[in-house]
């Protein structure tokens, strides 16, 4: 059977019940017959979840949807092409005509056994959330999604409601049983306590978080990352460039790798806005080398005028994560 001919129905019929007990932490062994090519990038596993992706990861948000369909289509296709293979969207990034789930579903209903992707669900409440996860199944013309994550943890308040009888966990766990979800995970850019409490409280499998900021007496790269490696997380990196529009003389390439020499950093989430911003990269990632301690912390140093920012845009309250208005 082709997989554009593979129902919803006939996903959950045949996958639910050998899915149910080991959907949590699936053996590498599941994925033996992995679709994904990586075309000899680097890679590394992803936590417990068996699957093993690219130290890069296309993010499909602001900047993604900042370019025509055409060329955002390209993107996709030349990243895949290159081994790029993990694709990060959120239900509400978009731009004033577009959302990214549905821009990514014009061309993942094609390619949807070679792709791992990721998407993200902002409400809390369970009836919100289950409308939402419904929604971007179908804006992306799939039967399932690889990752569902909690979208933007704020606050140690919501982070306790998660798991409540209506909150958004139980329902991200009723679709893991019926197949529709592979794997859970988390994300957020503006508590570092938050984030903490998320990965000490859940079993998720993933903690996307942002770096290269913090508020006063909160530490992202030392508070919520130990815990969530600790717990066998894949802990992604989100932000990572960001600094380089603030101050003067970071280079990109040396952010990157400053993120991907931090302990326990598994991959890092990349806007792509470009082919030539893409290729860039996956140059970057061919030659990787962890940079030396010294390196690291001549670059600690140039960051520190980052770190004390008090004016970073997703710091702010009203900040809507990955969305873009032409």
């Amino acid at each position: 059977m082709k997989k554009k001919d593979f129902t919803r129905r006939d996903f959950i019929k045949t996958t639910s019940a050998a899915t149910a007990g080991a959907i949590l932490v699936p053996t590498t062994g599941s994925y033996s017959a992995s679709p994904y090519d990586a075309k000899g990038l680097p890679t590394t596993m992803l936590g417990k979840t068996g699957v093993r992706i690219p130290r890069l990861i296309l993010g499909l948000g602001s900047r993604f949807m900042a370019v025509e369909e055409e060329k955002g289509l390209e993107i996709l296709e030349t990243g895949l092409n290159k081994g790029l293979y993990y694709w990060d969207t959120a239900a509400q990034y978009k731009n004033d005509h577009e959302f990214s789930e549905e821009r990514i579903g014009k061309i993942l209903k094609s390619v949807r056994q070679k792709v791992f992707l990721a998407t993200k669900v902002g409400e809390r409440k369970a009836d919100d959330a289950k409308r939402t996860i419904e929604t971007s199944l179908k804006r992306l013309q799939t039967d399932y999604i690889d990752l569902f994550q909690v979208h933007s943890v704020t606050t140690e308040e919501e982070v306790k409601q998660f798991g409540a009888a209506d909150g958004v966990l139980p329902v991200l766990k009723k679709y893991q049983e019926e197949g529709v979800i592979r794997h859970i995970g988390f994300t957020g850019h503006t508590s570092a306590s938050a984030m903490k409490l998320a990965a000490e409280m859940y079993d998720f499998d993933t903690m996307l978080i942002a770096l290269n900021h913090q508020k006063e007496g909160q530490s992202f790269e030392e508070q919520p990352v130990p815990v969530a490696a600790k717990k066998g997380m894949g802990v992604l990196a989100m932000k990572v460039i960001r600094p380089r529009e603030t101050v003067n003389g970071l280079e990109p390439r040396d952010l990157v790798k400053y993120a991907l020499t931090l302990k326990d950093i598994t991959a890092a989430v990349i806007g792509t806005d470009s082919l030539d911003v893409m290729n860039e990269n996956i140059a970057i990632l061919k030659s990787f080398k962890p940079l030396s301690n010294e390196r690291m912390k001549e670059l600690r140093a140039s960051l520190d005028p980052f770190y004390r920012s008090k004016d970073l845009p997703w710091m702010q309250p009203g900040y809507h994560d990955g969305m873009h208005w032409a």
